[in-house]
């Protein structure tokens, strides 16, 4: 299916702001996690890097990727950050929020991916006020990616 939106910037911090805008009307988990993966592209592959977002529906479900040129900077989910640590929320956020998550890997390039629901598929709202879905109750237990590797979920 063919993105219903394509982004094409550069890893800027303004570019990150750009992207949060762009996508306000997808809903702010997309926003997060959009925001979050271009950043990472900013911190670990190089500020002013050619980067593409991706958003489109399938189904019930809303995928976005980032894709960079930079093949082999994968992502690493970290086990928990501290209260003091100024980094390593990033991919923690994207796996709370996203159903699966992982890495495509091309020559010269990366997309990094995740499914969410859309907003119409929504999440309700327990009694309690804790957001869950039908397919996703609680906290999902951790699976291999794409590749296998053992950060990403899919």
């Amino acid at each position: 299916m063919p993105p219903a939106l394509t982004l094409e910037l550069l890893a800027t911090p303004a570019g990150v702001s750009g992207v949060r805008r762009a996508l306000r009307s997808h809903g702010i988990d997309v926003q997060l996690c959009a925001s979050e993966l271009v950043t990472n592209v900013i911190r670990h592959v190089g500020e002013g890097v050619p980067v593409t977002v991706r958003v489109w529906r399938d189904g019930g479900l809303l995928r976005l990727g980032v894709t960079d040129p930079d093949p082999r900077a994968l992502p690493v989910l970290v086990a928990a950050a501290g209260a003091e640590a100024e980094s390593g929320r990033g991919l923690a956020l994207l796996d709370a929020l996203a159903l699966r998550w992982g890495v495509e890997q091309e020559a010269g390039r990366k997309t990094v991916w995740c499914e969410l629901f859309t907003d119409a598929e929504a999440v309700a709202v327990t009694a309690a006020g804790t957001p869950e879905t039908p397919e996703r109750p609680g906290r999902r237990s951790p699976s291999a990616g794409a590749l296998g590797h053992p950060s990403a979920r899919s």
